[in-house]
C-alpha cells in the first residue's frame, strides 16, 4: 500500500476512534479548584464541591472540533442548549435542580464554553449537525431537547435536517423565530417572527458594544441582562465569569448565519412532538412565541411575570421556578 494512502487511513481511523471517545473527569478536577457562590440560596449549592457527581465531558465531531459537555444524573436523557456566547457553567443551578431527576447534559457550542475555537463550520447548520453528533454520541433513542435563545434556532436546524424521530420533547426558551426584519413584513409579521434587526452587520457590531438604537437593533435582552437583580443569576454568572473565559471574536462569528435565518417554515410544519414555549412579560418576544405556540399542535405556552423574573434570562434567574414548569411538561 502507498505511504500516502496507509497514512489516510491511519488518520482516519485516529478520527473515527475520536469521535467515539469519552474524556470524563469531575468538574471540580477539570476546573482545578472548589468554588463559593456568592449568594447562600436554599435549595441551590452552596459551593461546586455541593454539586456530587457533576462531570465535564468531551467527544470529537466528524470535523475534527473538540465539544466540551456538563452532565449529571441518572435517568432520562435532557439536554440543554445554550444561546450565542453562553455555556454549561450558567446552567449550574438548572442542571443541580433537574440532575436529582433526569441525567442532564449541557453541550457547549463550538467557539463558545470549554469547546474548541474554530473558523470554520461557524453556521446554524453546522451547529444542528453538531447536536446529532452528540446524541449519536451518548448513544441514546429518545431525548428531551431544550434550546434557549440561540439554542433554540439550533434545534430548529437539527428538525430541519434530521426530523424529530430521536425527540421525545421540545422545548424552546424566548427565541424570535426570525432575528431579522425583512423590508416587506407588515408590523403584525414582524411581531410574529420576532424581528428585532434591519441589519444582521449593525447587530453584530451593536453585540460588541457600538452604539445604536432600538430601531436597528432591539436591546432589551441585553438590558435585561445587565439587570443582574436575582441572586441565582448573581450566583451562576460569577461562576461561569470565573472560569469561562471565551473569545468574542470565535464566538461572533456564527452571528450574521444565525440572524438571517427565517425558521417560520420549521415552526409551523416540522415540529410534531410535544412541546413547551418559555417567556415572560419582560421580554419583547412574546407575540413571537404566542404565534409559534398557535402553529404547533398541542404547544403549551408559560408566560413568566415580571415578579416571577419573566425575561430572557428567565431559567437562570429563576431556576426553582422553571425547573419545576419543565418537570411537570416532561413527566405529562
Amino acid at each position: 500500500m502507498p505511504r500516502k494512502s496507509l497514512s489516510m487511513m491511519i488518520a482516519l481511523s485516529g478520527l473515527i476512534l475520536s469521535s467515539t471517545m469519552t474524556f470524563a473527569a469531575p468538574a471540580i478536577e477539570v476546573l482545578g479548584q472548589d468554588y463559593v457562590f456568592p449568594n447562600k440560596i436554599e435549595g441551590l449549592p452552596a459551593k461546586l464541591s455541593d454539586f456530587k457527581g457533576l462531570e465535564i465531558n468531551s467527544f470529537m465531531t466528524t470535523d475534527g472540533v473538540k465539544l466540551s459537555y456538563w452532565e449529571a444524573g441518572q435517568g432520562r436523557p435532557l439536554i440543554f442548549i445554550p444561546g450565542w456566547s453562553a455555556n454549561g457553567a450558567e446552567y449550574i443551578n438548572v442542571m443541580y435542580l433537574l440532575s436529582q431527576k433526569y441525567h442532564v447534559y449541557v453541550i457547549d457550542p463550538r467557539n463558545q464554553g470549554l469547546s474548541q475555537n474554530v473558523e470554520y463550520g461557524t453556521r446554524i447548520a453546522r451547529f444542528g449537525a453538531d447536536l446529532n453528533e452528540f446524541i449519536e454520541h451518548l448513544g441514546v433513542e429518545k431525548v428531551d431537547l431544550c434550546g434557549w435563545s440561540m439554542g433554540a434556532s439550533v434545534v430548529w436546524s437539527y428538525i430541519d435536517l434530521f426530523g424529530t424521530d430521536t425527540i421525545r420533547k421540545a422545548v424552546f426558551i424566548d427565541e424570535p423565530i426570525s432575528i431579522y426584519t425583512h423590508a416587506d413584513w407588515s408590523e403584525q409579521e414582524r411581531q410574529q417572527a420576532g424581528g428585532m434587526t434591519t441589519s444582521a452587520e449593525r447587530m453584530i457590531a451593536a453585540f460588541g458594544g457600538a452604539p445604536t438604537n432600538d430601531q436597528i437593533v432591539d436591546m432589551n435582552a441585553m438590558r435585561r441582562y445587565m439587570e443582574q437583580g436575582s441572586p441565582a443569576f448573581q450566583n451562576s454568572e460569577a461562576f461561569a465569569q470565573t472560569f469561562i473565559k471565551s473569545d468574542p471574536k470565535f464566538m461572533s462569528l456564527v452571528l450574521f448565519d444565525h440572524a438571517m435565518n427565517d425558521w417560520r417554515d420549521v415552526v409551523r410544519h416540522k415540529i410534531d412532538v410535544p412541546t413547551a414555549i418559555f417567556t415572560g412579560e419582560n421580554s419583547n418576544n412574546v407575540p413571537s412565541q404566542k404565534w409559534m405556540q398557535s402553529v404547533i399542535p398541542g404547544a403549551e405556552l408559560h408566560v413568566y411575570s415580571a415578579q416571577d423574573q419573566g425575561d430572557h434570562f428567565l431559567a437562570f434567574k429563576n431556576p426553582t421556578r422553571f425547573t419545576a414548569d419543565l418537570a411537570s411538561f416532561l413527566e405529562r
